[in-house]
């Protein structure tokens, strides 16, 4: 070009411009589609020649905005070749908008931008009315085709052609693959199905695509609406393309119109819409008649398709309002069908939530991308050059994770891009390592632009704030504005941007702008973030986040953010910062720091407990950062289980998770549930050795997911249970995992249930069940499966040795396996090791379980099945019900039955089996011996054979147990026992314990026949069956239940019975029996031997006869087995265990009770009766009352329920004189009686109690009359009722002519303070009534106690009785008119303290003594002052003065009558007293009344100085006192001088103590002085007073001469080895002495010793405690060497001291032959010490207590196998005592028979100690208190224990606090037997039952 032509003006510079494109035509037609896209120019230039064709294209890029101008003015220079020099005045001159230029050349008018064609009318102006009828249809076709083809056009121009320019989006830059299409229910490729197209099947790329998968035409009804489903990136966008290419080029012919809309575009409409306007104004408009082309359509919608992409970008319209005109509101029309009705809608979206305007029927589809022959196929068409195409194939293959990243079309695009740019100078192994990741991909991609560095780094940076700016503001779409020119030509040069015609309303269009795809904005948008210094790191970290992808439609826009952070995550890895410093232009320290920002916000989000899509997004960023630590913080903090449910997942989600996985140690379970799976994504799990479980459930998985799933297991060398549930996988697929499975062996747990599988492919499966070593178990439900080939499978378990279970129940098919011995070694080395020895004793000891359930089963299968079985191994279980076997088939089973090896049961119910089969089945099942029970119901189509092992077998069972298998605890404890009592143990436990069938004795058998119909006429021939060769002799118990027997049916049966043998028990529940039959069966159970027991209900037709449980082998010849002593209590002899005939619900007249009377005077006894009746006359009580004397073996008679009349007291009050057997009468509210009866050799004796009768006082002298016939009446009980005041006194007058000897209970008889006095004034003149109590409070209660001979002196307690001053008088004339009356006691009754002054003063009695005690809470605030004056009023002499302030307690002890002193004498005793204060006179009057005071008590006082000195001048005078007490009480220093003083006068003093006080060391100085002269003291107390030296050498003298001390406590006081030394010299003298306390003084050994020296020379010792000394073994064994000479000694304490086993072995040497106590509680003694004292015991008969708590006793627990009679206690508290040390202990318990309580907690006591426990429980009569807390029982044991209160034991409580017992079991425990408690705070002892 000559330097002329660079100087162009305007002018010319645009014809240089027209002939330089003139010679690159097809670039400038590329660059006009890009930015005028929906513009169409082909029909209006095709006349044209080139160069006016340039110019008028040039001329409608200049029509645009000068921002379009510009940018392909950028688009020329940066593309186009051209001396620099025209470049840069290119840029001058229309780069930067200075000189837009003006339209030149030919047809160069400006046409408006949003013109519409010639001629066209607004749709809106016509659509929608009513053609005019004389519209020619003719033309409104002609119309209409215009219109289609106009449309086919237009699409055909937009999506059809050859390859696009180079100007078109990067998106065209690509071959079509058709990717992987799944429908919900089936999985198939596109071109994998048959076209049903006619025509050229091939497109240019030469693929095959067939829609019918997504549109079946053929179907005239179906789903019209169609939605593809799939994750960004999989080919959505351009399959709807496809689909508008096909229909332009007139392959999809079935459809007249398609029309292609996009919610982005959508998005941006504004203002309402009618249908016609969206698809003429926002689509393609008609040439004419718009309103006749929409009829058009509305008649053919049928063959209108609708394409609407990006769903999941839809904007719902935000308020009901804006519904009707918006755009989605007309795709929710067009999807319900409210809008033209019968088209056809295909839509696309992400997986998510979808709206609800999509009808349920639609089809879906998942959209999955390419599998590994699609990503070659894509790169073989990618790459034109051979060289190129062999080198990316190579890299391809030899890099697993690339092509992983290929799945994805876009990045299979993306990634051939980069190996264009690597391949040439890189080979293909370095070209593939350098695509590690989805964002080094898209780096690569950009770098390989081929721009130079800064234009490219400013380049990249501007589109990262557009992208940014756009995911910020939810823009996918910008406009020419948004985008500045340099940016759109670089954009739109390298194929970054798309471009699209806009139209936000009719009447405008514009061009639109779009990344190429979502992902690739959202790359940009990364870079911008990561590499702009505008973004601080904290603000990068916030975009760190991860998005979960279940979408909920909330939100007015869409999510834009779903691969930032994955983008984020791969800028920070270090391949990424060279680029990113580049790109910044900073150094890679700030990269790096930026990069740390994002590594630690993920560390953060690793670090969670995530949800399954976070989870997989999580995996994706670390994989990207290619951080190995972070992976591993991410694999570590995986959970053990991992779920993910209901979201999509493809190869890619799986890859990234598994690289997580591979760095972790632990192994994890994978679950996967209701997930969409891309079919070849198993394959990313391939050598993932973490997997222990996996497991998916998807209807979504088909044979191409199969066959995925095979080539990775065997890779998979950790899994051990595998899992494919409601697939849809067909034969092609199971070949697949058949092959497969042989090559997993580490398998245990294979489940293929629910996937439609058919029969062969069933067998081809369980085939490779030998090749499974390891497996456990295979599940194959849910699947069809035939009959021949569930029979086929029984042969298989029959077959295969490792099978024990084979389980079909309707759909239900499961395999159970139990490996072979010598598996694990089988494994490890070659698998020919196992020898032919372990198979066959594998074979012998298999057992095989067989349940066909529900499976149609009829009788020839029956005989294959059974022909089958008897070649088979042993069986467990064969369980048929449920099938169609038939009479036949049963019987045929239960012949079969008798020559298997069943050892547990079979059930054949539910089998269609008649009546008349029973007969049949009842003969067949006689010829097995090993039959424990048959249930035959037909009305519940029951019909179950349990069996018992052979007593072979059980022998060989039980030594399996003692060897092998551990034995449950109570029965390890059995071999231990001696044999006597391992026989009672034994049986013990066969009472206790539910015996399960396979555990009866072998020759037992329980026959059921229920609800079979069965009438009288067929027991002849039923028990012909049952009392053949066949049952007899083994038949134990019998049910005929429900059955149709009636009277006539019993009275057979009674004569029938005796040829059945002796049951155990007989059942006739439910067979319409009356009156009649009771008799019948009552005869029977009279005379027949076995029966003991029978319970009738005849209303609810409840009939049970039984036996001894024992069964009848001992009954036989009648004799009976001899047990051990002892062995009663367990019901093992015979002649202890009453009968029982209990009669209920019923009606008895006097005749039926004569009856019933005669039938039962032949029945052997004991005998209860039980009679429960709706009503019971008089008559008919009589009758029955009568009767009785002729039952002289009855025991116990019960009338429970049954309403008498008001005379029925009257009745049974005489039943004495009529049979003198009767010990006690028990009549309750008039319904329940209880009758019992005495032997000849049980003492004499009766009770009676008539409670809750409503007896009156009218009532009482006729009861009274009655019961004076009685000769002795022990107890009578007449609580209850309505006696009152009135009728206590009728019945106090009556009470003398009554020969009663015990207890009469009067509570809860309507009694008030009237009654209280009456008691007062007439329980004297009852001569035999010894005491009486009467409490009127809220519980009232009133006894009175009689003795059989009459004494002197009658107590009297009164409680609440309330009585007011009124009643005052009254009882002191009461109390003076009742001299035998000796105790009064009175607890808060309101008798305050002027009432007690003045009864005392009232109380004036001829003689006697009189003690009167006041209980009321005034009492502890009066003071003893008060106290004392009031007894200075009494009116006679006071002998005994009793407080207690803290009890709220005052007694007084009078004598009658009052002797007066000679006035000397009283001169003399007050001659010590000052007199002079104003207390005088009471002190005087005081002085007067306690003249002959021998006992003053005070305890728990608070003693004032003025109170002390009247006790002072009180005991100056009181010359008679030998008894004074204060302790636990407060007194002043001053105070006890004042005590001191007087208590020195006290000469006579017998008793004193001073215990319990808190007295400093002077004030006890001071009381010890007067202990002075006290010669006659017998008893000292004074524990808890501190003992100094010289007060200790006080006491000393004083004891040196107290010859006649009887009894020394000194507990407590501090006295040491040297004070005890003193001590023992004042003792030698002491010669009277019997208790001796010293406990607690820390006398030491040497102590030890001086007491040792001492203790023979006091031949009165009785009792000695020395607990808490301190005292060693050398102190020890002299003590006890002492000991032995003591011969009178009877209670021994050394608890707390540390003795051991030397002290234990001298005392067992000499114990004293009179001990009662021996206490040893924490004394380290050891086994050898504590068994040579349990020996020594032996010769101590008279031991009551022992201790040894606290001590190590295992292996060391005493016994006392000769008996200790009389011991009441043992305590035992943790002595480390185990079950093997406890049992013989227990057992020798048993001759121990007065002990009351056992200690035995915080031991290591388990089940066995308890059952053993439990054993002896019932024999110990006397026992009331266990305490086992902080134990080994579990609930088994503790349910022993309760079986064995049940016995009828006495115990009140049991302790079990804190043993392994679960709350609920022990809350269960305790509501069947309230005496185990298993608190922490111990509750009230529970009275025993029956007691």
């Amino acid at each position: 070009m000559d330097p002329v032509d660079l100087q162009l003006d305007t002018t010319n510079l645009w014809g240089w411009l027209v002939r330089l494109l003139s010679k690159d035509p097809e670039w400038l037609s590329g660059k006009l589609k890009f930015f005028l896209p929906n513009m169409d120019l082909c029909s209006r230039i095709e006349a044209l020649d080139p160069a006016q064709r340039v110019t008028f294209q040039l001329n409608e890029l200049c029509a645009q905005d000068p921002a379009t101008w510009q940018a392909f003015v950028h688009c020329v220079c940066m593309e186009q070749d051209m001396p620099l020099e025209v470049e840069v005045l290119l840029m001058s001159t229309w780069g930067h908008g200075d000189g837009f230029p003006s339209q030149l050349g030919a047809g160069e008018k400006s046409r408006p931008e949003a013109q519409l064609h010639p001629g066209l009318k607004r749709p809106y102006q016509s659509c929608g009315t009513s053609p005019s009828r004389k519209q020619n249809r003719k033309l409104q076709r002609e119309l209409a085709r215009q219109y289609l083809q106009q449309l086919r056009t237009s699409a055909q121009q937009r999506y059809g052609g050859g390859l696009p320019g180079p100007g078109q989006p990067l998106s065209f830059h690509q071959p079509y693959i058709p990717p992987i299409l799944q429908r919900c229910r089936a999985a198939a490729p596109l071109d994998a199905q048959e076209d049903i197209l006619t025509g050229d099947p091939k497109a240019e790329d030469g693929t095959d695509v067939s829609i019918q998968d997504l549109f079946n035409t053929r179907a005239s009804k179906g789903p019209r609406v169609t939605v593809l489903l799939g994750k960004g990136g999989m080919g959505k966008t351009t399959l709807a393309h496809r689909l508008c290419r096909k229909w332009a080029e007139g392959q999809l012919d079935y459809f007249q119109a398609l029309f292609l809309f996009e919610f982005r575009q959508l998005n941006l409409i504004t203002g309402a819409l009618t249908l016609p306007q969206l698809l003429f104004d926002f689509c393609l408009s008609p040439e004419s008649r718009p309103d006749v082309v929409f009829q058009y359509l509305e008649e053919n919608a049928d063959q209108v398709l609708f394409l609407f992409d990006g769903l999941d970008e839809a904007l719902p319209p935000c308020s009901s309002r804006d519904t009707a005109g918006s755009a989605f509101a007309l795709f929710s029309g067009l999807c319900c069908g409210t809008l033209l009705p019968g088209c056809w809608v295909m839509t696309t979206s992400r997986p998510g939530k979808l709206p609800s305007c999509l009808p349920t029927e639609a089809a879906t589809f998942h959209v999955w991308g390419f599998d590994g022959l699609r990503v070659e196929e894509y790169m073989g068409r990618f790459f034109s050059d051979q060289v190129l195409r062999e080198a990316a194939l190579v890299a391809l293959r030899a890099d697993g994770h690339l092509r992983s990243l290929c799945a994805v079309p876009v990045l299979c695009q993306v990634a051939c891009l980069c190996l264009r740019h690597l391949l040439p100078s890189h080979t293909p192994g370095q070209s593939a390592a350098l695509l590690p990741t989805v964002t080094q991909l898209y780096m690569h991609m950009v770098l390989g632009l081929g721009a130079r560095g800064d234009l490219l780094a400013t380049s990249l940076l501007g589109l990262g704030e557009v992208a940014l700016m756009g995911l910020q503001t939810g823009r996918v779409v910008f406009y020419a504005g948004d985008i500045p020119p340099a940016l759109m030509a670089f954009g739109a040069t390298h194929g970054l941007l798309s471009s699209f015609c806009v139209r936000a309303h009719p009447g405008h269009q514009e061009t639109g702008y779009a990344f190429a795809h979502l992902s690739l904005q959202e790359f940009f948008a990364a870079l911008k973030l990561v590499a702009s210094p505008e973004v601080d790191t904290d603000a990068l970290a916030h975009h760190v986040t991860l998005n979960s992808h279940w979408v909920l439609r909330t939100k007015a826009k869409p999510c834009l953010l779903d691969h930032l952070s994955t983008f984020l995550a791969g800028l920070a890895s270090c391949a990424c910062r060279p680029f990113l410093s580049s790109l910044a232009q900073r150094d890679k320290v700030w990269v790096g720091v930026r990069q740390a920002a994002i590594i630690h916000a993920l560390r953060k989000l690793a670090s969670r407990r995530l949800t399954g899509p976070k989870l997989v997004e999580l995996c994706h960023c670390i994989g990207e950062t290619q951080e190995s630590g972070l992976a591993h913080l991410a694999a570590r903090n995986l959970p053990y289980q991992l779920s993910f449910h209901n979201f999509p997942l493809t190869h890619a989600n799986l890859a990234a998770l598994a690289n997580i996985l591979r760095q972790r140690d632990a192994p994890i379970h994978l679950d996967f549930e209701g997930c969409p799976l891309e079919p070849h994504c198993p394959e990313a799990l391939a050598s993932c050795g973490q997997i222990e479980n996996l497991s998916f459930k998807s209807r979504k998985c088909g044979d191409a997911f199969a066959e995925a799933l095979s080539r990775s297991l065997p890779t998979m060398r950790s899994l051990q249970k595998l899992g494919l549930a409601r697939s849809r996988i067909t034969s092609q697929g199971i070949s697949h995992l058949v092959q497969a499975l042989p090559l997993c062996p580490q398998l245990e747990e294979v489940s293929l249930q629910n996937n439609q599988l058919k029969g062969q492919e069933v067998l081809n499966i369980v085939e490779v069940l030998p090749c499974l070593a390891r497996l456990r178990k295979l599940d194959l439900s849910h699947n069809n499966v035939s009959v021949s080939t569930l029979l086929r499978l029984a042969r298989v378990a029959v077959t295969c040795s490792s099978v024990r279970v084979l389980q079909v129940r309707q759909a239900e098919l499961i395999f159970l396996l139990s490996p072979p011995i010598g598996t694990a070694t089988e494994l490890q080395g070659d698998p020919d090791l196992q020898g032919n020895a372990i198979q066959n004793k594998e074979a012998l000891t298999r057992s095989l379980t067989l349940r066909f359930q529900k499976c149609e089963l009829q009788v020839h299968d029956a005989k294959e099945l059974a022909a089958l079985l008897l070649k088979g191994p042993h069986l467990e279980e064969v369980d048929l019900s449920g099938n169609q076997l038939e009479d036949e088939g049963c019987r045929l089973m239960a012949e079969t039955a008798a020559q298997l090896h069943i050892s547990r049961k079979l059930d054949l119910s539910d089998n269609g089996l008649t009546m008349a089969g029973v007969h049949h089945v009842l003969s067949a099942a006689g010829l097995n011996h090993t039959l424990a029970e048959l249930h035959i119901s037909l009305l519940h189509k029951t019909v179950v054979f349990v069996f018992a092992q052979e007593p072979e077998k059980q022998e060989g069972t039980q030594k399996r147990l003692d060897t092998n298998t551990p034995a449950p605890p109570w029965a390890r404890a059995i071999p231990s026992l001696t044999s006597r009592v391992g026989q009672c143990w034994a049986a013990f436990l066969d009472s206790l314990m539910f015996q399960m069938p396979s555990e009866l004795p072998w020759s037992s058998r329980r026959i059921r026949l229920t609800h079979c119909g069965f009438q009288a006429k067929h027991l002849e021939q039923l028990c012909y069956a049952l009392g053949g060769s066949c049952h007899l002799g083994r038949l134990y118990h019998l049910d005929l239940s429900g059955n149709a027997l009636g009277d006539q049916g019993a009275t057979l049966l009674a004569q029938l019975l005796p040829g059945l043998g002796n049951l155990q028990s007989l059942t006739l529940s439910e067979n319409d029996f009356s009156l009649d039959a009771v008799f019948s069966l009552a005869q029977s159970f009279s005379t027949l031997e076995w029966i003991l027991h029978l319970d009738i209900s005849l209303a609810s037709q409840f009939v049970l006869l039984t036996g001894d449980k024992r069964g009848r082998d001992t009954l036989a010849d009648g004799s009976l087995p001899q047990f051990p002593a002892g062995a009663q209590f367990l019901g093992f002899d015979r002649r202890c265990v009453p009968r029982s005939f209990c009669l209920q619900e019923c009606q008895l007249e006097p005749q039926s009770l004569s009856r019933l009377c005669q039938t039962l005077e032949k029945c052997p006894g004991p005998l209860e009766v039980k009679l429960s009746c709706e009503i019971l006359s008089d008559q008919s009580l009589e009758t029955l009352l009568l009767c009785l004397p002729r039952l002289p073996q009855l025991s116990l008679l019960q009338l429970n329920q049954t309403p008498l009349s008001p005379r029925s007291p009257f009745l049974l009050a005489d039943i004495f004189s009529l049979c003198p057997r009767v010990q006690k009468v028990e009549l309750r509210c008039l319904q329940n009686v209880s009758l019992h009866f005495r032997s000849s050799e049980e003492p004499d004796g009766v009770c009676c109690g008539f409670t809750g009768c409503s007896l009156s006082q009218e009532h009482v002298e006729p009861l009274c009359w009655l019961l004076n016939k009685c000769e002795n009446l022990k107890q009578l009980n007449l609580s209850a009722n309505l006696l009152g005041d009135d009728g206590l006194r009728c019945l106090l007058e009556c009470l003398p002519k009554v020969p009663i000897s015990g207890s009469l209970d009067l509570s809860h008889n309507g009694l008030s303070q009237e009654s209280a006095l009456y008691l007062v004034e007439m329980l004297p003149s009852c001569p035999h009534a010894q005491e009486a109590s009467a409490n009127l409070g809220s519980e009232q209660s009133v006894w009175i106690h009689f003795s059989r001979q009459e004494e002197a002196g009658k107590i009297l307690r009164l409680s609440e009785c309330s009585f007011g001053p009124e009643h005052v008088p009254r009882l002191a004339a009461s109390l003076n008119q009742a001299p035998q009356l000796t105790e009064l006691t009175l607890t808060r009754c309101c008798l305050g303290l002027e009432q007690l002054t003045i009864l005392l003063s009232l109380v004036r009695r001829s003689a006697g003594p009189l003690t009167l005690r006041v209980e009321e809470p005034w009492v502890g605030r009066a003071g003893v002052l008060a106290l004392l004056e009031v007894s200075s009023h009494a009116s006679g002499n006071i002998t005994q003065i009793s407080i207690s302030e803290t009890q709220q307690q005052f007694c007084v002890q009078l004598e009658f009558p009052r002797q007066e002193e000679n006035s000397e004498a009283v001169a003399l005793r007050l001659a010590h007293c000052d007199l002079r204060t104003h207390h005088g006179l009471f002190v005087r009057e005081l002085i007067e009344t306690c003249a002959r005071l021998q006992q003053l008590s005070l305890s728990q006082v608070n003693l004032c100085d003025a109170s002390s000195l009247q006790l002072q001048r009180l005991l100056l005078s009181l010359s008679e006192l030998k008894e004074f007490r204060l302790t636990s009480s407060c007194v002043s220093t001053q105070g006890l001088a004042h005590l001191a003083s007087g208590l020195s006068h006290c000469h006579q003093l017998e008793e004193l103590d001073l215990s319990n006080n808190q007295f400093s060391e002077e004030d006890t100085k001071v009381l010890i002085g007067a202990l002075e002269g006290k010669c006659m003291l017998k008893r000292l107390d004074l524990s808890h007073l501190p003992l100094g030296g010289w007060t200790l050498a006080v006491l000393t003298r004083g004891l040196s001469r107290a010859a006649l001390l009887q009894s020394l406590s000194l507990s407590r006081n501090d006295i040491g080895d040297i004070g005890c030394r003193h001590l023992s010299e004042a003792l030698r003298s002491a010669t009277s002495l019997k208790e001796l306390g010293l406990s607690h003084n820390q006398i030491g050994d040497t102590g030890a010793q001086h007491l040792a020296a001492i203790l023979p020379g006091l031949p009165a010792l009785r009792s000695i405690d020395l607990s808490g000394n301190g005292i060693g073994p050398a102190g020890g064994v002299q003590l006890a060497k002492s000991f032995s000479l003591c011969r009178h000694l009877e209670e021994l304490m050394l608890g707390c001291n540390a003795l051991g086993d030397p002290t234990a072995l001298q005392l067992a040497q000499g114990l004293p032959a009179h001990m009662k106590v021996l206490h040893l509680p924490s004394n380290s003694l050891g086994p050898e010490g504590a068994l040579s004292l349990g020996e020594a015991l032996y010769g101590c008969p008279h031991v009551e207590d022992i201790n040894l708590a606290e001590n190590s006793l295992a292996g060391g627990v005493p016994l006392f196998s000769k008996g200790l009679p009389l011991l009441r206690k043992m305590d035992l508290i943790s002595c480390e005592i185990n079950n093997q040390s406890a049992k013989p202990l227990i057992a020798s318990l048993m001759l121990c028979p007065a002990l009351e309580e056992i200690l035995l907690s915080w031991n290591l006591l388990g089940d066995e100690a308890a059952a053993e426990l439990a054993r002896i429980l019932p024999q110990m009569g006397r026992l009331k208190r266990v305490d086992l807390e902080k134990n080994r029982i579990t609930a088994c044991g503790a349910w022993l224990l309760a079986e064995g209160l049940a016995q009828g034991s006495g115990i009140q409580v049991i302790r079990l606090w804190s043993n392994p017992i679960a709350p609920n079991m022990a809350q269960r425990l305790q509501s069947r037997e309230p005496r185990l408690d298993f608190a922490f705070f111990e509750d009230r002892p529970q009275s025993p039952r029956g007691s």
